[in-house]
């Protein structure tokens, strides 16, 4: 069987969040620019449903963000999966769905603004946990916890978090970019709950 020796996509979005990411942190001015907001959005400045989603609020935020795809991505983008082109499809299709679902959330509040790659990433695990459910995930690089849990906890403390006063991290992005991961998945892959199901019955219910 070969071997492919492509550098997994996944590698390059995070260095291209990296990258803009940290520019961005020593540079207000085109943090400014770049971030989603809903009234410049309202305005026509519709490329920030794209730009915001390579730029994060902090390191931390960043970090938490990256190690997520790090795990998730690559998965993905596997040929026993969904192969690059797929993938993609997923992680920016995810990215403006969740900045659509902020914008429209809080279309009556022009200065509401948020960053982050969290709406892409949330499809991805979407997308991940449908295909293989327990894959366990070293959370902290420590702790194992199986995919599917990760992506309901991940998700779960998204829609709590929203409405965080003082936040510039796009809660809402996560439900929107996890219903578009959701759909686009069973849409390519009609047979994932058959599939997901058998995984279940396999795991719980051995004889």
């Amino acid at each position: 069987m070969p071997v492919s020796n492509r550098l997994p996509v996944t590698y390059m979005l995070i260095g291209i969040n990296v990258l803009i990411s940290m520019f961005a942190f020593y540079s207000p001015a085109f943090f400014e620019a770049m971030l989603f907001q809903v009234g410049p959005v309202r305005d026509g400045e519709i490329y920030r449903l794209l730009t915001a989603g390579f730029l994060h609020a902090d390191l931390m935020h960043l970090l938490f963000n990256m190690f997520t795809l790090f795990f998730f991505g690559p998965v993905l983008e596997s040929d026993r999966l969904m192969g690059r082109t797929r993938f993609l499809i997923i992680y920016f299709a995810a990215l403006l769905a969740g900045n659509l679902w902020a914008l429209f959330a809080n279309f009556n509040e022009p200065f509401y603004a948020a960053v982050g790659a969290s709406g892409a990433i949330s499809g991805v695990m979407i997308a991940v946990s449908l295909f293989v459910p327990f894959m366990m995930i070293f959370f902290f690089g420590i702790i194992p916890v199986p995919a599917i849990l990760f992506a309901v906890l991940y998700i779960g403390y998204s829609a709590f978090a929203m409405g965080a006063a003082n936040s510039t991290i796009g809660h809402e992005a996560h439900l929107g970019g996890a219903i578009a991961g959701l759909v686009l998945t069973l849409v390519m892959f009609p047979g994932v709950p058959r599939h997901l199901v058998r995984q279940f019955r396999q795991k719980f219910f051995r004889r």
